[in-house]
């Protein structure tokens, strides 16, 4: 089956090459952020730096993301215009909600698989100067001005297989195509140094910077609205019960490990999962069989968790991107914004 998805995935790209599939070209300029495999590489927390760079600069930006796992995958979403949130999780995805709530002053958020489409709705109504593409590595409709790849440091080749075998969506060689490199969890994995070896002779060495995961800290998963300090309370020291539903949940529990919570229990639910009060429910009598004084989960989770009951505290692990080299990747982005002609 891998040879077949190979086969497939060149001839795609053959055709956009050949020009038998357009590339769309927009006035302003586009950066995309994207994986060669699939499940969780760190991207959503490294989209979320690069659009806070880009506002930094002045620019307003806009994500363009698909909305995976939303129910309505062929509509249009504005899930944020840049000032107010627009769309709940089940009609935005749960990562372009979230992307809208971190980024609320300073980016829109668009969910749409038409992401070309979405791109000129958002230059005529949301006078938007730079696109964010959210997984676009492998959306060739849209022409960009740079291709940043991500490669997670814990698992960087998904099993060196294609689907459906492996996790690979395209062979490695593609890596060509990126024009920078940020490996993700660099913390977190040894031989970082022989990974970028690799990644250099695959891009040709093309800049490479390295990034990891900072906790900010614990807070509520319902907040107290009427008290100022809700989000400062003090958190129980442990044993935790962690859960999550996200692609790399080992990533999320050795997180917690390093920043020295114990875990008496930890559950992880396939990503993008869509939570019941069930499924709340077995989490909760399992941490308290085990001794759990309290729940711990993700960012990304908590926006799917915030109406269901819960009989023990939860707590939300508040997180930051930290990029080594950070002024190299803001001269890169920047660059790229500038290299874009303009328009008349």
């Amino acid at each position: 089956m891998g040879v077949l998805y190979g086969a497939a995935t060149r001839m795609r790209r053959g055709l956009y090459h050949a020009g038998v599939f357009r590339i769309h070209q927009i006035a302003e300029p586009v950066i995309s952020v994207g994986n060669i495999t699939t499940g969780g590489t760190g991207k959503t927390p490294l989209v979320q730096w690069i659009a806070r760079a880009v506002a930094s600069e002045g620019k307003r930006a806009c994500i363009l993301t698909r909305g995976y796992g939303r129910k309505s995958s062929h509509n249009r979403v504005i899930v944020s215009d840049g000032e107010s949130i627009l769309a709940d999780e089940k009609a935005a995805g749960d990562e372009p909600l979230l992307l809208a709530e971190k980024l609320l002053g300073l980016a829109a958020v668009i969910s749409d698989a038409n992401r070309v489409s979405a791109a000129n709705w958002a230059r005529e109504n949301l006078a938007s100067e730079v696109f964010i593409l959210d997984d676009g590595f492998q959306y060739l409709r849209l022409a960009r001005e740079l291709n940043i790849l991500c490669i997670d440091a814990t698992n960087p080749w998904g099993g060196d297989r294609l689907l459906p075998g492996g996790r690979l969506r395209e062979p490695l060689a593609e890596i060509k195509r990126a024009d920078c490199t940020v490996i993700t969890r660099a913390d977190q994995a040894p031989g970082i140094e022989l990974l970028e070896s690799r990644i250099a002779q695959l891009t040709g060495n093309r800049p490479i910077l390295r990034s990891s995961v900072n906790t900010i800290g614990l807070r509520p998963l319902h907040r107290n609205k009427t008290d100022a300090n809700a989000d400062r309370q003090t958190t129980p020291r442990g044993p935790f019960a962690a859960f999550c539903g996200i692609g790399n949940p080992q990533s999320f529990f050795t997180q917690l490990s390093r920043d020295g919570h114990t875990l008496s229990y930890s559950r992880a639910f396939p990503d993008h999962h869509r939570y019941k009060q069930q499924d709340v429910d077995e989490v909760i009598d399992e941490a308290s069989r085990r001794g759990a004084g309290a729940l711990v989960t993700t960012d990304k989770d908590a926006v799917k968790l915030r109406a269901l009951r819960f009989d023990i505290p939860c707590y939300v692990v508040e997180i930051e991107i930290k990029v080594d080299k950070e002024n190299r990747l803001r001269e890169i982005i920047n660059a790229a914004i500038r290299a874009k002609p303009k328009t008349p």
